[in-house]
Order: structure tokens, then sequence, then C-alpha cells
């Protein structure tokens, strides 16, 4: 029997034809020629502390290797990378293996922290570019192209911002010298408005389905199936991450809606998937690699929602099979840097990392709950029609073979009808981001509780 400070290595080189099945002993005189390192065969060796070599066909290799739609062997995985974990011990003697050593105990702290550092950008970059994308089916800001158009007005006025009388921002009737509000002009508008919503669902569904098919739907259900131990060749590639957030920036622009939190949480996982081959003790373990993804998964929910403790139970609570105590510090960690991270880009305007940001500041009053109680009441009925229509059109899809067959000519059609419809009312045709930043005006210009 092995003693638990044997060091298992792979035998590559000593014959075992003359050995028993299980296990054979052997004598050695060079230790140093026994190397650390992965190989495709399964027998391994056990090196005692008196040169004793032991050879056990039954030991789990070093690197796991699984194939597409398999589900891993927690309890192999794991023994695995104590065996990696007893090796780097016992060549912490040496000065090169304590450097090796602390390494190996702080890899996983440098991993989640380029998560959380490139998971903060990716968000800020998309919420900037969705915010830009969905203005510009309105117009374009003719002096500076690049900025949206709060923005664009902000640079005509510094002191004032006049969302309705903005001369720096030009609609495309008037690009196309239309300058006159008539028939015509509103016709025009209305063209622009759901061309560029058609062409940005256009390019979007196009994408996904020539480059990364998986990168379709919100992601949240796969990922819970992928932290629960499922392998999904390429549902966490370098293709996926790409498409989807280049997808997620058009999709959101579009007018759709849609909400940015489950595609966050899919992308934020698939940067801790990119970065987890970096280090080899995550890369080549399919059970320690989900360490990194359940701190991913926070990570994606905090720069949702602005809420990193919300992350860290949502990746507890619901995302994740193996969650051990080291593993919620470093979800917290990552989560924490990509909140920093977006509030530094301030994505919003608001030095905020939230849309909607309430500071309690003034106390509520007991008439405000009937107005409460009201929009419960409401937002309940209204959640209740919009479930029995979405079941409706699920089955009229699966009935009608023109859409069911053709999804690209679903996507098309129902982004024409949504921005037709949301044209013609000015607060439909706001993007999501603006609104809520209206909203917050609104509130400071009239404040209904200092009023009662």
């Amino acid at each position: 029997m092995m003693d638990d400070n044997d060091i298992i290595v792979p035998s590559s080189n000593i014959s075992t034809s003359n050995t028993a099945p299980a296990m054979v002993h052997a004598k050695q005189s060079n230790r140093e020629t026994l190397k650390y390192r992965g190989t495709s065969a399964s027998n391994f060796i056990a090196l005692t502390d008196s040169d004793e070599i032991i050879i056990d066909e039954a030991s789990p290799p070093i690197e796991s290797r699984y194939g597409d739609f398999h589900t891993i062997d927690w309890q192999r995985d794991l023994a695995r990378d104590r065996l990696r974990h007893k090796f780097i011990v016992k060549q912490s003697k040496t000065p090169f293996g304590k450097l090796c050593s602390l390494w190996d105990a702080g890899s996983g702290w440098v991993c989640v922290l380029m998560v959380g550092l490139a998971a903060g950008t990716i968000a800020g970059i998309i919420d900037i570019g969705a915010r830009w994308m969905s203005d510009l089916k309105d117009g374009i800001c003719a002096d500076r192209f690049w900025l949206d158009r709060e923005h664009c007005c902000w640079s005509a006025n510094d002191s004032v911002y006049k969302d309705a009388d903005c001369s720096a921002w030009t609609s495309w009737p008037e690009m196309m010298q239309f300058y006159e509000r008539n028939f015509f002009y509103y016709v025009m508008e209305l063209f622009f408005y759901c061309g560029w919503s058609v062409l940005m669902t256009g390019v979007t569904v196009a994408l996904v389905k020539v480059f990364a098919p998986y990168a379709c739907g919100s992601g949240i259900p796969e990922i819970k199936c992928i932290l629960s131990g499922f392998i999904i060749r390429g549902y966490l590639g370098k293709w996926t991450f790409i498409i989807k957030s280049v997808g997620l920036i058009l999709a959101s622009a579009s007018g759709l809606n849609l909400g940015k939190e489950g595609p966050m949480v899919h992308l934020a996982c698939c940067i801790g998937n990119i970065f987890s081959y970096l280090f080899p003790k995550y890369g080549s373990n399919e059970a320690k690699k989900r360490e990194i993804l359940s701190a991913s998964a926070a990570a994606g929910v905090s720069v949702a929602f602005g809420a990193p403790i919300g992350g860290v139970l949502f990746s507890l609570e619901e995302a994740s099979y193996y969650f051990p105590l080291k593993t919620m510090w470093r979800s917290f960690f990552c989560a924490l840097i990509a909140g920093i991270i977006l509030r530094i880009m301030n994505p919003f305007g608001s030095d905020q990392t939230s849309l909607f940001h309430v500071d309690y500041s003034m106390k509520w009053t007991f008439v405000e709950l009937i107005p409460f109680a009201g929009l419960g009441l409401f937002g309940g009925i209204i959640g209740s029609l919009f479930i029995w229509a979405n079941i409706k059109w699920c089955r009229f899809r699966k009935a009608n073979k023109t859409l069911g067959n053709n999804p690209v000519k679903e996507v098309l059609v129902v982004t024409l009808i949504t921005a037709f419809v949301s044209y013609f009312n000015p607060y439909t045709r706001r993007s999501s981001s603006s609104l809520i930043r209206q909203v917050d005006i609104a509130f400071f210009s009239l404040n209904f509780s200092d009023a009662l």
C-alpha cells in the first residue's frame, strides 16, 4: 500500500511486462530521472522515501481528457490534483521548488484577478457600444460621430442638457437635406429607424449562424450544466466569446426587449475558460477549472447588476455544483474587481455600476403603499399576459414551417414588428439607459414624496 507521503509520477519508460497486474516494486537509484509530466498512459509510479518505486496501473492520469457531451469524474480529477500537490510539496525543499510552490498557491488569485479585469472592461465596452448603436437609429452627432445623443448634446451646451432641443444632433432626414417636419420627413425617419434595427439583428444572427452557433440564447442554463460537470466543447471558446460580445451590442441596440444579464454571465465564463489555460493547474483539470468558472459567473452577475455580493450568492446558490470555501473568497474578489473596473469606465455617466441607482435619502410615507401595491398588481397581470403570449407564440412557431424552420427570418420579422410599433411611442423609441436617465431627471424635478 502507498503511504501519504508517496509521490506519484508517470511511468513511461519502465517496463511492466513481468509485473503483477496491480502493483510492482522496483529499485531506482536516481530519483531525478523521474519527471512529473503529462502522459497518455494510465499507469503511475509512487516514489517512497526509501527510493522505492511502486507502479500503480489504477492511478489516475495527470491530465484529464474527456469527450464532448461527457460528464467529468469529480473524484478522479480531485485525486489527480492531490497527487499534483503532493509532488509540488515534495519539491519545495529546493529554492526553485519553493518558488514554484508559492506560484502554485497564488495562481488561483492571479487568474481570478485577470478574469475580473477583463470582465469589467468587456462589460463597459458593451454598455457604451450599445448606447451609441441605439442612438444611431435616430441620427448621428455630426461633429463628433463617436458620441451618443446625450454626450453630443452635452458637448453642445456644457451648462444645461436639453435632449429635445439639441442642435448638435442631426437626424437621418436632416442628413438627407429634409429639414421640414412634414409627412415625408417622418416616413423617412421611420424607414431609417426600422432599417437600422433590422440591419443590426440581421448581422447578429448571421454571425451567430456562421461562426458561433453556441453564442445564441442567454447561456445561463448551459453554464449551470457545465458547472455541474458536463462537457460542451466550444461553448466557452474564443469564437463564442467574440461573436457573443459583438452580437450583444447589436441585439441590445436594435430595440428588442432583451437583457444583458444572462449573456454577461456567459461572456464572463468564456473569459474564465480562456484564462484558465494559462495556468496548467486549472487548464488540465476539469474539476479545478470549475473553481475559476464559478468565480467568473459571479463576476458576470456583478457587472450586469452592479452587485458583487449578489454575484457570489448567485454562483453559490444557483450555478455551482462544486463550491469550496476558497472559491467563495476568490469569487468575491473577482466580482469586486469587475465592479471596480466597470465603475472606473463609468459607461452610464452616473459614477455607478448599475443603470438605476437609488440613494434612499428621504423617508417614505404610508400613502405610498397604495401605488406600490398597484405596481405589484399590474406587474403580476402584465407578467402573466407576457407568459401566455410567449407560450402562444412558441406553439405558433412550431406549427408554422416558414418561421419554425428558418430562425433567421423569424428574428428579422420580430425585429421589424417591434421597431415599427416602438417608433410611434416616444418612450419605447428610447434605449433603456436613456429612458431611465430621463426618469432620474424627472424624479429630481418633481419630488412627489416631498409633496406628500
